[in-house]
């Protein structure tokens, strides 16, 4: 297997373990309320403890992602995660509970960064959409899985358990990613179709923030993604914070079955349509270098009219076709992503775009989860669900915006930056 595609496999692993780790708290809830004596609001607030230090401390990442080895990152990162998931179990009081939560999101936050970094130095255009599917059908698995390992562990051994497999399952897969993963070569041109390396070039002269940012407020079709993210973020954490709620109090289900009929409903496509997704974003950009932006558009323009039935208090069946052909919509979007960054940002300062993208993408959801925690009780999910299929429509038009407008030029500033040999200032801070 050619190495850049063993480092992609080895990604999937690494991110499912990313997001395993992080969802574990929401599936022992009862007997880790019980056995510390913490109540529902605390545990909340530890949430949005992860969800704030993920959030403000992403740009840093990204940008230590330029300036340092991305692969010696990815392994750094899930060590320090895993160990920070084993000491989860041995909590004894909130206190150490909100301390762990809030080191698993610094220590977290690390990770996608240089990963999305490290995956567009080894891909170039022909295969980026497909890498990309790759990673991110890992991060989904993980949510799913890592969730009801946690769980089922949990009913039978203790709350505790599951946090200690977790961490260590994490701890050896750092061993192998030590002998795995390689920076890479920087690739060709953006927009070419080649999946080979570019001619050696001088070394980069490594970045500050101010230069990070000097380019990046120059490509207006990353500000639209990083508008169009914050949005969708909104939409993404309500939907998974709420949804297990809305069935088990609409339809009158258990929690547990509530619990894997959200899994399923919301989650279950996405693996479906980041595949297709991917070699759909593959294959248009090979007749078209803007397709990828399309493809993001499209995805949200398509699934949003769905989420408004939700306005009509629907029956369970057309929840089940609501949630399954949004979803799946939604999620052929999802590879685009980070192939956009790779495409209109140089590698110079490709992590620091993605730590960006991560802060405004999580922050925003935050914020939603706390709004939808507000009006639920004046206006109830079927409201907040519903008006969710506008947030995603603007997210999808934000996309629309910038193919029609400046993706070509942006492309094409990349293209001249990287063939060009221009090179970052020394020194900036």
């Amino acid at each position: 297997m050619p190495l850049r595609w063993r480092i992609a496999v080895f990604l999937f692993f690494a991110a499912g373990l990313n997001y395993a780790d992080r969802v574990a708290l929401s599936s022992v809830i009862p007997p880790l309320r019980e056995d510390l004596g913490i109540t529902d609001a605390q545990i909340g607030f530890a949430g949005m403890i992860f969800l704030w230090a993920y959030a403000i401390v992403s740009p840093f990442a990204g940008l230590m992602a330029d300036r340092f080895s991305r692969s010696r990152l990815v392994v750094l990162s899930l060590v320090a995660w895993s160990a920070v998931t084993v000491l989860t179990g041995f909590a004894e009081s909130f206190a150490v509970l909100v301390l762990a939560r809030f080191l698993l999101g610094i220590a977290e936050s690390f990770y996608l960064p240089a990963a999305g970094a490290l995956l567009a130095d080894h891909h170039g255009p022909a295969s980026m959409g497909r890498a990309v599917s790759v990673h991110m059908l890992g991060l989904n698995l993980g949510l799913v899985l890592g969730g009801a390992a946690a769980g089922m562990l949990a009913e039978h051994y203790g709350w505790r358990l599951g946090f200690w497999l977790l961490g260590g399952l994490g701890l050896l897969l750092a061993v192998v990613g030590r002998g795995v993963l390689r920076d890479g070569p920087e690739l060709g041109v953006p927009g070419s179709q080649a999946d080979v390396p570019a001619p050696a070039q001088p070394a980069v002269a490594k970045v500050g923030l101010r230069e990070a940012w000097g380019y990046l407020l120059q490509v207006r079709s990353f500000h639209c993604l990083l508008m169009s993210s914050m949005a969708a973020g909104v939409a993404v954490w309500i939907f998974l914070s709420w949804l297990p709620l809305f069935l088990s109090e609409t339809y009158g289900m258990g929690l547990g079955a509530a619990g894997i009929s959200a899994v399923l409903l919301y989650k279950a496509p996405v693996f479906v349509g980041i595949a297709l997704g991917g070699w759909l974003s593959d294959w248009w950009v090979r007749r078209d270098p803007r397709a990828r932006v399309l493809v993001k558009g499209l995805s949200f323009v398509l699934g949003a009219p769905f989420l408004a039935l939700f306005l009509g208090t629907p029956g369970f069946a057309v929840v089940v076709v609501i949630m399954v052909a949004s979803s799946l919509l939604r999620a052929m979007g999802t590879p685009s992503e980070h192939p956009i960054i790779s495409e209109t940002v140089p590698p110079p300062y490709r992590a620091a775009a993605i730590g960006i993208l991560n802060t405004v993408g999580t922050g925003a959801g935050g914020v939603g989860v706390l709004v939808a925690g507000i009006f639920k009780g004046q206006y109830g999910l079927h409201l907040i669900f519903g008006a969710c299929s506008v947030v995603y429509f603007i997210a999808g038009l934000l996309m629309l915006l910038a193919y029609r407008k400046w993706i070509h030029q942006d492309l094409e500033r990349a293209r001249s930056f990287t063939s060009g040999g221009a090179q970052p200032a020394v020194g900036a801070a």
